[in-house]
């Protein structure tokens, strides 16, 4: 089998941040790393946070004036961050800002959890509203000065799982 394009990449020296994963035609994937990979503490998003976590930021980003251009957000598998589908139509300067916000929005949220209810919600009782509040805020500070240029991979993330 052909391998994806995901898991070609060095982990070992993958650092939170925003990068650019992948392009398919007019889809960005942004991998917003919020996490080390591998990190020897164990120190992955908690399932819970990370649910909702996802519920606040898909109905942030699909709320704004760059909704057209949103196509998915979700947690990665093995809970090191999320990957965030836009159309080509958003700049990476762009996406970087909607991140930013998206991030100030999930940490100053009170309220119900959108979504949240069993009707809509197929694990409805698996939210932690504070573990994704301080998620947001961890991030927040990572991205608060990032820039278009720092969407790529740093050159040692590039060289791949069999370089080593």
């Amino acid at each position: 089998m052909q391998q994806i394009q995901s898991f070609t990449i060095n982990h070992d020296f993958l650092q939170p941040g925003m990068y650019i994963s992948r392009v398919d035609g007019d889809v960005v994937t942004y991998d917003i790393r919020m996490k080390t990979p591998n990190n020897p503490e164990n120190d992955y998003l908690e399932d819970k946070a990370l649910h909702t976590f996802e519920h606040l930021f898909a109905t942030y980003v699909r709320n704004t004036p760059l909704s057209a251009g949103v196509v998915y957000v979700g947690p990665m598998g093995c809970r090191t961050g999320f990957y965030f589908l836009t159309r080509d139509s958003i700049s990476g300067a762009d996406a970087i800002r909607l991140v930013q916000e998206t991030l100030q929005f999930i940490r100053d949220f009170s309220g119900e959890i959108p979504g949240g209810t069993r009707q809509a919600c197929g694990n409805y009782r698996a939210h932690d509203l504070a573990g994704a509040k301080q998620l947001a805020a961890e991030m927040q500070p990572v991205l608060a000065n990032w820039t278009a240029p720092q969407l790529n991979y740093p050159a040692q993330v590039l060289t791949g799982i069999d370089a080593v």
